[in-house]
C-alpha cells in the first residue's frame, strides 16, 4: 500500500471516529432516555387505588408522583419508594407497585422531568434533587424504617444515591449498572467516555455509604445491562446484603422467575426490619 492511500484511509478513519464521537456526544440523551410526555390534564386509569401529587420544584418544573395504595389496609405498612427505568413513564411500571400494594405498603412512583407529567431540565443534579423531595415527602408520615427505596435499571442509580445521603429500611436494586460510564465504555472504548458523558451515576460510589441492607437482583442473559458489569458491585457489599443472579434471567422479565417473586412478591419477611 503506498503513502498515499495510507494517508487516505488514515483520514476516512478520523472522520468516521469524529462522526461517531460526535453524535455520541450530542445524541446521549436520546439514547438513554425514551420519554412519553403526558398532558397535565390526562386522567390515569389505573387498575389500582392511588392519587395524584404535582410539586412545582420551580417555575419550569412540576415533579408529579403517583401513590398507588394498598386495597383494604386503613393504615400502610410503610411505602416503596420507586424509581422507574427509562421507558415511557409510570404508566409503563404501575403494574409493579402490586409487589408491595399486595402486602400492605404505598408504592410512589415520581416521574423524572419529560417523561408523563413532569416537566423541567433533565440533569443528573437533578435527578437526585428530585429523589430527595420525594423521600422527605415520605418522611413526613413514616420514619426510615418503614421506607424501602427500589430502582429499576436507570432509576439504580437514583435509588443509590438516595440510600447513601438517607436512611431506609432497605435498598432494591433491579438490574443495577456500575456505572453509566462503565456501560458506555463497552461500546465506546476508544473514546474519553468519562468527559463525554452528561450523566455519570456511578452507583459504584454511592454503595459503600449506605448503611441500609442491600438486596440485588440480576438476570444472567441481561442484555441491556452486561451481568458481568452488575457482577462488579459484589465486591462492594457490606455483610448481610444479597447480590441475587437470576438464571437465564433478561433485563425486562424478572418477574417471570420464581426466585425473584418469592423474594419480593410472596415473601414480606425476606426484608426484614434493619
Amino acid at each position: 500500500m503506498t503513502k498515499k492511500k495510507i494517508f487516505r484511509w488514515a483520514k476516512v478513519l478520523i472522520l468516521l471516529y469524529s462522526i461517531i464521537g460526535i453524535a455520541a456526544y450530542y445524541l446521549q440523551d436520546k439514547l438513554l432516555f425514551h420519554p412519553e410526555p403526558v398532558d397535565r390534564k390526562t386522567n390515569y386509569h389505573f387498575t389500582q387505588p392511588y392519587s395524584e401529587v404535582n410539586l412545582a420544584y420551580d417555575k419550569e418544573t412540576n415533579l408529579n408522583i403517583i401513590q398507588f395504595k394498598p386495597e383494604g389496609a386503613d393504615t400502610p405498612k410503610g411505602v416503596v419508594l420507586y424509581f422507574h427505568g427509562n421507558q415511557q413513564n409510570v404508566t409503563h411500571y404501575a403494574p409493579y407497585a402490586a409487589d408491595f400494594t399486595a402486602k400492605g405498603y404505598e408504592v410512589w412512583m415520581p416521574d423524572y422531568p419529560g417523561f408523563g407529567k413532569s416537566t423541567g431540565k433533565l440533569t443528573e443534579k437533578a435527578l437526585y434533587a428530585h429523589a430527595l423531595i420525594v423521600y422527605k415527602l415520605a418522611r413526613s408520615r413514616w420514619p426510615p424504617s418503614q421506607i424501602i427505596l427500589y430502582g429499576k435499571s436507570l432509576g439504580t442509580g437514583i435509588a443509590a444515591q438516595l440510600a447513601s445521603i438517607r436512611d431506609c429500611r432497605r435498598l432494591i436494586l433491579e438490574c443495577p449498572y456500575y456505572s453509566m460510564t462503565s456501560m458506555a465504555r463497552r461500546y465506546l472504548f476508544l473514546y474519553p467516555v468519562g468527559s463525554m458523558l452528561h450523566y455519570r451515576f456511578p452507583t459504584y460510589e454511592y454503595l459503600p455509604a449506605v448503611t441500609a441492607p442491600i438486596t440485588i437482583f440480576h438476570g444472567t442473559n441481561d442484555g441491556v445491562v452486561a451481568y458481568s458489569n452488575a457482577a462488579r458491585l459484589k465486591a462492594l457489599l457490606k455483610p448481610g446484603d444479597e447480590f441475587i443472579a437470576i438464571d437465564g434471567g433478561g433485563h425486562n422479565d424478572l418477574h417471570d422467575f420464581s426466585a425473584f417473586r418469592q423474594k419480593v412478591m410472596k415473601e414480606e419477611s425476606a426484608f426484614p426490619k434493619k
